[in-house]
């Protein structure tokens, strides 16, 4: 039975014209009355009449990518990667493809309203970049909505992400856990036995993983975790400054600090050269991603480097049918240790 522009109205208890309004764009609609519609939408399966509808079995010519923060490095370059594995022709009829990034702002609401247009406009293709969000009812709403969409047609790709089983989707994930291990051993191969840690989101699986490496190779040299020396917050510059601070005024005699991410390890270093404090003489700063800057800090960042690039273009590829995907659906990227002048060991 087709689905009507009335039936969305009704489902969403509002007027055809405001239904008609939302989808078009093309009239102001209150942010709580959208969402109801597009979630109608989502609900009925609902697809526009005309042209979208006699290709309804179809794919367009539209590739989405969701990432959290585009102005972060980490998702510039991924998005940029696959982006360019999307360009030039090869659409229907030998057009172009279309990429459009959709930047969520780690908004678990705006994830799922982006796969629902994204649904709706029959795209041909989704990426979906970084770490997902640990809860368990977004993560069935997401399974539910990639489920959706591969079984209408469209190539899911998940890059950096954890596997989404059941979805079919193909996922291309990088071993946070073994890169966080490999850091904090490093650093433990140095002498340091009272390192700080400074988490991202508690509700990412990036962090997650990364912060159990972190705890593993804590274990494996019988070193106990000290509460104190953790502290969780955003995975930007500012985050890493505050969260120095914290560590600093809840134990002074710290001699590392291992950071979520490259950008907070640059609010580190900020933090301790503020403080007074020399690195690495004083204290020892570590990172994780290896984003262009960090070769370029002073000193230049120990860090693991992950291929960002290399794994977004793969993952454009696979999206595109050029490249086939790994064998089972899923492949785990590991990172490099890349040792560099912000560690060294504890003086004194």
């Amino acid at each position: 039975m087709t689905v009507t522009l009335a039936d969305v109205a009704a489902r969403a208890q509002v007027s055809p014209a405001t239904v008609s309004r939302v989808l078009n764009g093309n009239y102001p609609v209150a942010a709580s009355t959208r969402e109801r519609v597009l979630k109608a939408v989502d609900e009925l399966d609902y697809v526009l009449n005309g042209p979208a509808s006699a290709l309804a079995a179809a794919t367009s010519d539209l590739v989405g990518i969701l990432v959290n923060d585009i102005a972060d490095p980490f998702f510039g370059i991924m998005a940029s990667a696959i982006q360019s594995e999307i360009g030039g022709p090869g659409g229907r009829a030998g057009g172009e493809r279309l990429a459009v990034v959709c930047n969520t702002g780690g908004s678990p609401e705006r994830e799922l309203t982006y796969l629902t247009l994204l649904q709706r406009q029959r795209a041909a293709a989704v990426v979906l970049t970084g770490g997902a969000i640990e809860d368990a009812q977004h993560k069935a709403a997401m399974d539910a909505k990639l489920r959706k969409l591969t079984d209408a047609g469209t190539r899911v790709v998940l890059c950096g992400r954890p596997q989404a089983p059941e979805t079919g989707a193909i996922a291309l994930t990088f071993d946070n856990r073994g890169g966080g291990r490999e850091l904090t051993e490093h650093l433990i191969r140095l002498g340091h036995r009272r390192l700080g840690y400074i988490a991202g989101p508690e509700e990412r699986t990036t962090t997650r993983h990364r912060l159990e490496g972190h705890r593993d190779a804590l274990a494996a040299h019988g070193l106990e975790e000290d509460p104190r020396w953790t502290v969780h917050g955003r995975y930007d510059r500012r985050s890493g400054y505050e969260a120095t601070l914290e560590l600093l005024r809840r134990d002074p005699s710290l001699t590392a600090v291992v950071a979520a991410n490259d950008s907070v390890a640059l609010g580190a270093c900020a933090a301790l050269r503020d403080s007074g404090l020399r690195i690495p003489d004083d204290v020892s700063v570590a990172g994780f991603d290896d984003l262009p800057f960090s070769i370029d800090a002073v000193p230049a960042l120990t860090t693991v480097r992950l291929p960002l690039a290399e794994a977004g273009a793969r993952a454009g590829r696979i999206a595109m049918g050029r490249e086939e995907p790994p064998p089972g659906g899923i492949t785990s990227v590991r990172g490099e240790l890349m040792v560099r002048g912000s560690t060294a060991g504890p003086r004194g």
